[in-house]
């Protein structure tokens, strides 16, 4: 009877700590850090980074947890690297900070006229480079979580109104790199690549004439008493393509159910959401240019001209090598275009 008895309370202890095990791993919070490099009061930090991040743990149940940080954890440009390399276990930014052809399909959400806001840009980016270019392929080391893009791409200088296509020349312009750049330099601007938070600076000192930036940018970093011109196109002179990534490692040991829950909240989700920040940030901006001395005018039909001839110069180039990978470039700028609403 003793012999029972003890095999009996040994079976229930440890029928009780397994269930206590498995109440603890049920329990068990994963904790990512994400490494922000935009200023900790940026409209995309603010209101949908930190937002997305407070959905993950609802959406978990508090079983996962992202911690946004103050301060980078490196570069702006190193932050895809540092995702896939565990550096940081979340990381978003642009896809032209990487200065190499791995991301060569993203350039489709780089182009001009793409459309003329962000939110109508960002998922239709969304759903064409992740659907018929397979975005994923071309991120490896990481989970693709989202992709998006800004507001319109603008011109916006402290030289001169540009009234025709020669009134680029010479220009110094902070650009983001990438498709913009290319185009710039062909109408003639000498172009500088920076961070957006070494813009000031080099504005305020003369160093550069004025930025390609979106209408938002201009008070976000605090540029409008260095400007006199802010020049738009229809549909954006450019854009940016913009990435949300986790380390694979991070994302494969999560649960299946989590996984499920942290993707309905990104993708076309999280494109969306990201997409009316960048509009409402573009709102705010504009309020702020109003009552400054900028003079806002939209690209003449000269100016026009000469943008379009060098965009489809770019655009074919760009076709051509993603053919070469096996994609229908033209066919998916055609698609991302009839979701904007743009004709080209």
């Amino acid at each position: 009877m003793r012999f029972r008895t003890s095999s009996i309370g040994l079976g229930v202890a440890a029928l009780g700590l397994f269930v206590a095990a498995g109440l603890i791993e049920a329990r068990a919070e994963t904790t990512l850090v994400m490494s922000s490099w935009l200023p900790p009061k940026h409209p995309l930090v603010e209101n949908a980074m930190k937002p997305w991040a407070d959905d993950v743990e609802k959406a978990t149940e508090g079983r996962v947890k992202v911690r946004v940080l103050a301060k980078p954890l490196g570069a702006p440009p190193a932050h895809f690297d540092m995702a896939r390399d565990g550096v940081a276990d979340i990381t978003y930014g642009l896809h032209s900070f990487t200065r190499d052809d791995r991301f060569l399909r993203s350039r489709i959400g780089q182009f001009s006229f793409l459309g003329d806001n962000a939110v109508a840009v960002s998922k239709a980016y969304w759903d064409v480079y992740a659907g018929s270019l397979d975005a994923a392929g071309e991120h490896e080391g990481v989970k693709l979580l989202s992709v998006f893009a800004h507001g319109p791409g603008m011109v916006h200088n402290n030289q001169r109104k540009i009234e025709k296509p020669e009134d680029f020349s010479g220009l110094k312009l902070r650009t983001p790199g990438g498709y913009i750049a290319d185009l710039a330099q062909d109408l003639g601007v000498t172009t500088q690549f920076m961070g957006p938070g070494e813009v000031y600076e080099k504005l305020s000192r003369g160093v550069i004439d004025g930025v390609t930036f979106p209408m938002e940018a201009l008070k976000a970093f605090r540029l409008a008493d260095h400007l006199t011109h802010s020049m738009t196109v229809p549909g954006g002179i450019y854009n940016t393509s913009w990435f949300l990534v986790i380390n694979q490692a991070k994302w494969d040991a999560i649960s299946d159910a989590d996984k499920a829950a942290i993707e309905a909240l990104s993708g076309g989700a999280f494109a969306e959401r990201a997409g009316a920040v960048w509009d409402a940030a573009d709102a705010g901006g504009a309020e702020l240019v109003a009552e400054t001395k900028i003079e806002v005018h939209e690209a003449n039909p000269e100016v026009l001209a000469a943008i379009k001839e060098r965009a489809a110069k770019y655009e074919a180039e760009w076709d051509a090598a993603v053919k070469a990978q096996g994609f229908d470039g033209a066919a998916a700028l055609a698609a991302l275009r009839a979701q904007t609403g743009v004709s080209f």
